[in-house]
């Protein structure tokens, strides 16, 4: 092996040399059904030929050309692609390398518009508790993942947290969904109103809760009463789609099933199924000609922004989901996923919810079910479920600190589009097997 330092330096990682559609090849011929792909990257699987091929032609082309210099066919193509369908209002596209990157900008572009049109004293950023946005700084910052967050909280910038929209956990006795998600954005506007208005840029929220709490969806109304806040005093809503859009969710973006058009919109992971690193923000309109009409110039920018052979990649990617219809196959194979995950854990003993929408679905273990007790994070649930279901030839998400930044466990299946309905019930199978395992091993 060579000199890489490794995620976790300890361990020892069996080695990738190639895939079959939704399964990751070992070179001991092991194979391993991507369940999560990867972590809800590769929605084409791992070896798509005309992704491929788009790729192979670009190089044949041209690979790269610095767009401080250029702009480049792939990358123009690929903004009226995302465009074309994107939410009401948006209109442009920044390029990046990835979803962390694409928070970043996001940031710092919601930072530059309030300078532009003469609000400097907006520098406040609100998030919400157990979010994750990224790993870079301020990425970090915005998340409420705490264990992720920590160390190095000296460095980012400060940033406020309000509740999650998590029922499971959330919802008082007696209240039901409207109650509850007019509670949270209730709480929201305290939050504003403490601040003070004048001193808030964004509200930034994942649509679907991914990595942290587990695809939980939001409660309905919850992000139009959060719409109707951000327009009460002038503050722009940031949604991070890195991991549930692209058609994740069974729409190419999660936030059109919750009738809300945000002001600055993330995407990654799906955006490029892997074949390539490759992040964006889209903008709305007003945000791109405050800045055109005052300064002229985003200040900000990486070297592969807009890299051309990560475009084309990503618009073969975009045209492959369309022209194949995988939206709809999203829908209908989440729908068998979500009956196959009921049927087997739904009465577990150790399993306190289910919950997800499209192909993009968790399960969250606990110790007791009626009090929802999770497990003691010593007994380390998901890390031993992550090294099991390996074992057992799956690769899922399992994540830990679920219910409040420390305990708590759940494990995310987000397996590629393409997945077929013998290998939805493998999925499940192996996934059950390994819960128990990993319980029962305790």
């Amino acid at each position: 092996m060579g000199q890489v330092f490794h995620r976790n330096p300890k361990h020892k990682y069996p080695v990738a040399v190639s895939g079959d559609g939704p399964y990751i090849i070992d070179r001991d011929g092991k194979r391993y059904l991507d369940a999560c792909g990867g972590a809800a990257v590769s929605c084409l699987g791992h070896n798509d030929r005309e992704v491929i091929e788009a790729i192979k032609a670009q190089l044949d082309r041209l690979p790269f050309a610095h767009t401080s210099f250029f702009t480049n066919k792939p990358m123009e193509g690929l903004s009226c692609e995302l465009i074309e369908h994107a939410p009401a209002g948006i209109e442009r596209v920044y390029f990046c390398s990835g979803g962390s990157e694409a928070v970043e900008a996001a940031l710092k572009l919601a930072r530059q518009y309030f300078v532009e049109i003469g609000q400097p004293r907006r520098s406040r950023v609100i998030a919400r508790q157990q979010s994750y946005h990224g790993n870079t700084l301020g990425a970090l910052a915005t998340g409420g993942n705490t264990r992720r967050r920590k160390q190095f909280e000296p460095l980012p910038l400060q940033v406020s947290y309000v509740a999650p929209c998590y029922s499971y956990r959330g919802k008082r006795q007696g209240e039901d969904d409207a109650a509850y998600g007019q509670r949270l954005v209730r709480e929201l506007e305290q939050e504003v109103r403490r601040l003070g208005p004048e001193q808030v840029l964004a509200f930034v929220a994942e649509t679907v809760a991914g990595a942290t709490l587990g695809c939980v969806t939001p409660v309905p109304g919850y992000f139009a009463g959060v719409r109707a806040v951000c327009d009460k005093y002038g503050i722009l809503l940031i949604l991070d789609e890195v991991m549930c859009g692209m058609g994740r969710c069974g729409t190419l973006y999660a936030c059109e099933q919750e009738a809300v058009a945000p002001d600055l919109l993330c995407i990654g992971k799906s955006l490029g199924a892997g074949y390539q690193p490759i992040g964006a923000l889209l903008a709305s309109a007003k945000i791109y000609d405050a800045v055109v009409n005052g300064s002229g110039f985003f200040q900000h920018g990486h070297t592969y922004t807009g890299h051309a052979t990560a475009c084309a990649g990503a618009l073969a990617v975009q045209c492959a989901i369309k022209q194949r219809g995988l939206l709809a196959q999203v829908r209908e194979r989440g729908a068998g996923l979500e009956t196959r995950l009921r049927a087997r854990l739904g009465a577990h003993a150790h399993v306190g919810e289910i919950r997800g929408r499209g192909l993009f679905w968790a399960v969250e273990l606990v110790e007791e079910r009626a009090s929802k007790r999770p497990f003691d994070p010593q007994r380390r649930i998901n890390t031993l479920l992550t090294q099991r279901a390996l074992e057992n030839g799956l690769m899922c998400y399992p994540m830990g600190g679920t219910a409040d930044g420390v305990a708590g466990d759940h494990v995310l299946l987000a397996p590629p589009y393409i997945i077929s309905e013998a290998q939805l019930d493998e999925a499940v199978d192996k996934l059950a097997r390994s819960i128990d395992e990993v319980i029962a091993a305790q």
